[in-house]
């Protein structure tokens, strides 16, 4: 059994998490944390059953003292790009494996994940969706065989509760989709506004809708001349995510050190 720390456990994504991983024969939930501060802190399977998971211990609001008392074998963490980096640091003077599923992440944040990722093993990714990361590879290999002849735009829609944008997932296709094509995040195009003229050659550009209920949508698209390619996931529930980060937890609980990603954890040939 692998033992499992569950951060974040009444978002979206924790209680998601939660419920999965229960249902797991080969998980253990050992512990499960709270926002510092949260007054729930403290309670116990009750409360833990109303979140939709009839946990046997404790919600902690700090995961040093859940890690202590959990003994965990990895945690996945789905908090936001600040908490996840101080959990990354933790789990770093802990020696305990981390699932970071976390969007919103600048360079410098990544850059101090890349350094608690040289005491443990941590796998980063922006979706940890089996089916988006599969398209990813898509995208990149569509773009190298088409060419430089097509235009290429990134569409996402989401929720209107989603705090960051464009998605992390529609920026990891356009890094991506900018290697394949010997482009640079300076052809990357985020605003059209007003007397914009003609599509600049080489651009690539990433527009992102708010609103509902969306779980998640991502479109490539590859206009030609007289043709058009287009490459789509949608998300209907959140169930996917919380799959591939479980997954994602059983492959990276007996790695090395190292910051990996789901095209590691999935074993994808060429991966970008």
């Amino acid at each position: 059994m692998i033992r499992t720390v569950i951060t974040g456990s009444t978002g979206r994504m924790g209680s998601t998490l939660l419920r999965l991983a229960r249902d797991a024969k080969d998980l253990q939930v050992v512990a499960a944390t709270v926002r510092q501060g949260s007054p729930v802190a403290g309670q116990d399977a009750g409360l833990a059953a109303r979140l939709g998971a009839a946990l046997d211990v404790l919600l902690m609001d700090d995961l040093d003292r859940a890690l202590e008392f959990s003994k965990a074998d990895v945690v996945v963490d789905f908090t936001g790009p600040e908490a996840s980096l101080a959990h990354a640091k933790t789990c770093a003077a802990r020696g305990v494996p981390l699932v970071v599923g976390s969007t919103g992440f600048s360079e410098e944040d990544t850059a101090k994940l890349r350094e608690s990722a040289r005491k443990v093993p941590i796998v980063a990714a922006p979706n940890m969706s089996v089916g988006v990361n599969l398209v990813i590879q898509m995208a990149a290999q569509l773009a190298r065989v088409l060419g430089p002849s097509f235009d290429v735009e990134v569409l996402e829609a989401h929720h209107r509760m989603k705090k960051d944008a464009p998605s992390g997932t529609a920026l990891k296709l356009a890094e991506v989709l900018a290697e394949s094509l010997g482009r640079t995040r300076d052809d990357v195009t985020f605003v059209r506004d007003g007397q914009t003229g003609a599509r600049p050659p080489g651009e690539i550009g990433v527009q992102a809708l708010r609103g509902g209920d969306v779980v998640g949508e991502h479109t490539v698209y590859f206009f030609g001349d007289g043709e058009r390619v287009e490459l789509t996931h949608r998300a209907t529930n959140r169930d996917q995510f919380a799959q591939g980060a479980l997954r994602a937890a059983r492959w990276v609980a007996r790695r090395a050190p190292g910051l990996y990603d789901m095209a590691d954890v999935l074993g994808l040939q060429g991966k970008t």
